[in-house]
């Protein structure tokens, strides 16, 4: 019976030394999630936050960033759910939440910095047309006032009008 009682005391200390180490493990690992889940938090916060500064400077430039704004609503859902699920302490659900924020703010921000160079250069090609029209215009306009100028002189050389009009100012002085 003493042999029992005394294999009975290492068996017991081998099961409470791990259950405690189990306790310890799992405490790390929840401080590791915790801090995982902090960490992608901030992350998909600070891409949630880039993405909407890319797509003002975008529609600034004047592009259609209609469908980058429901992306970025969908993205700013996402956001959402990760910051409810952290304070419920579900640090997988804020991984995962979080992850998908920040995926679909840079893919939005990537889709605004290709939109915006688009509208600079759609812009840049009216600048361009409009200059050139304007100088043909200015141009047209000069050469038909030569024209017209020409056509004139022509048919006012052939006359008198030009003996006529000195004999008028000289009479009058």
């Amino acid at each position: 019976m003493r042999s029992l009682t005394v294999l009975k005391y290492p068996f017991v200390s081998a099961l409470f030394l791990i259950l405690v180490s189990h306790l310890l493990v799992s405490a790390a690992f929840a401080q590791a999630g915790e801090a995982e889940a902090a960490s992608s938090l901030a992350n998909a916060e600070e891409g949630v936050v880039s993405a909407y500064r890319s797509v003002l400077k975008a529609e600034e430039v004047g592009a259609n960033v209609s469908s980058l704004l429901f992306r970025l609503n969908e993205a700013g859902g996402f956001l959402s759910r990760a910051r409810m699920a952290y304070r419920l302490r579900d640090f997988e659900e804020t991984v995962r939440s979080a992850y998908s924020a920040e995926d679909i703010g840079l893919e939005v921000e990537s889709d605004a910095v290709t939109f915006k160079n688009s509208a600079l250069n759609e812009g840049l090609q009216h600048r361009v047309l409009a200059m050139i029209t304007s100088v043909l215009g200015v141009t047209s306009i000069a050469l038909a006032s030569f024209w017209m100028w020409h056509i004139l002189k022509k048919r006012y050389k052939g006359t008198d009008h030009e003996s006529e009009l000195r004999v008028g100012i000289m009479n009058e002085y």
